[in-house]
């Protein structure tokens, strides 16, 4: 994984928004509609190739697939594996049962979306013994990024956590939460490593921050902090053949637009970061909720190990952060981390969560990313000179 040894490098965090008839394929395929194939795969490497050249228009030095194959960041995981069916019933987060206006407002937002609470749960055990979808995504990402006259500095490949599963994915099969966790963990270890032979995996685990306010919302931060942590030690046994240099770890508060004014401190949740074993650490520091958050870094200093990939633009809102802006919060993450090298700009979250529920419009994510290289030179010339 390259750092900003020579100036500062732009990413952000792995979904892209997906065209509508790639979504409607998707979300039908989902739900177990008599759908083409062919088509679902035509359409899947067309997007992946199209996300990858507007990345690299865009200036972005390391670049994803913008899980386009995809239906959701973590729901596709009920599609490669076996051991899921009926329905998963899923706590109403607090932000939604706190504020019932804003929760009707995101209710009729969305026309038709991937199954997001109601997705299925383990009904046995879970098994992971055909990795072809997940060759046949490599190998669109592999043949994408052939076909840029200009190479990336980098690019990475994005899967769920076994927190993020087994708290959306839920347990109606075994006798605790933590065997289901780790038997997640002991079959997504497929997935990683096939991820880790060509790209820098990146570890999509929101649920280390933002199942406090879902799954948890009923346990104490310091019993929540335990469940994180065991999480925490599930990615770390999962991904005991990776170089940690290899893998970059996602955490945020949940990506909608919401007040989120139960969401836990990022004090609180560092130390546990802390103990994952990779190599970059993305988490949000662009929104209004939590920009005030480099303070804790400062008080917990990022580990030596350890690169920072900062939120530096917002993904469930369609301003475009002025360049300006951007390097004044690029420069504020470097001076929490004392290291301008350990540090690449990126986004909050994906721009593409779930098939058909982009809150960006595509257009405006492009603007974005453009507006982050922008004011990473800027950073750029104030951080070197």
């Amino acid at each position: 994984m390259r750092g900003s040894d020579r100036r500062i490098l732009t990413t952000h965090v792995g979904s892209l928004p997906r065209n509508a008839e790639l979504s409607d394929l998707l979300i039908r395929d989902e739900a177990g509609e008599a759908i083409d194939k062919a088509l679902l795969a035509q359409k899947s490497a067309e997007a992946v190739r199209h996300v990858v050249e507007r990345q690299s228009a865009s200036g972005v030095d390391v670049v994803g697939d913008g899980e386009q194959p995809r239906v959701g960041f973590q729901t596709y995981v009920a599609q490669r594996m076996k051991g899921f069916g009926g329905e998963s019933k899923r706590p109403t987060p607090t932000d939604y049962a706190k504020f019932p206006s804003f929760a009707r407002q995101a209710a009729a937002r969305v026309a038709r979306r991937s199954k997001v609470r109601n997705a299925p749960q383990a009904v046995a055990d879970v098994v992971y013994d055909d990795l072809g979808p997940a060759e046949e995504e490599c190998r669109m990402f592999k043949a994408a990024l052939d076909g840029l006259a200009q190479k990336p500095a980098d690019a990475f490949m994005t899967a769920a956590s076994p927190g993020i599963i087994a708290t959306t994915l839920m347990n109606a099969h075994y006798d605790s939460h933590e065997a289901y966790v780790f038997a997640l963990a002991r079959q997504m270890k497929k997935e990683y490593e096939r991820i880790a032979r060509d790209f820098v995996l990146q570890i999509d685990a929101p649920d280390l921050a933002m199942e406090r306010t879902i799954l948890f919302q009923d346990k104490s931060v310091p019993e929540f902090l335990k469940i994180a942590e065991m999480h925490v030690a599930a990615i770390n046994e999962a991904t005991s053949n990776i170089p940690r240099d290899r893998i970059r770890l996602h955490c945020c508060w949940g990506n909608w637009e919401g007040p989120h004014v139960d969401d836990v401190p990022m004090g609180e949740v560092l130390p546990v970061l802390y103990g994952a074993k990779v190599g970059a650490l993305s988490i949000e520091f662009a929104n209004p909720r939590h920009q005030h958050e480099y303070a804790a870094l400062k008080r917990a200093k990022l580990p030596p190990e350890f690169l920072l990939l900062p939120g530096v633009i917002d993904s469930t809102t369609n301003y475009v952060e002025h360049p300006e802006v951007i390097a004044n919060r690029i420069c504020e993450a470097v001076d929490a981390v004392g290291d301008r090298s350990r540090v690449i700009a990126s986004s909050d979250c994906g721009f593409g969560t779930f098939a058909g529920d982009e809150m960006v419009a595509e257009d405006v994510v492009w603007a974005k990313l453009k507006s982050c290289r922008e004011g990473a030179d800027i950073a750029t010339k104030r951080l070197w000179g």
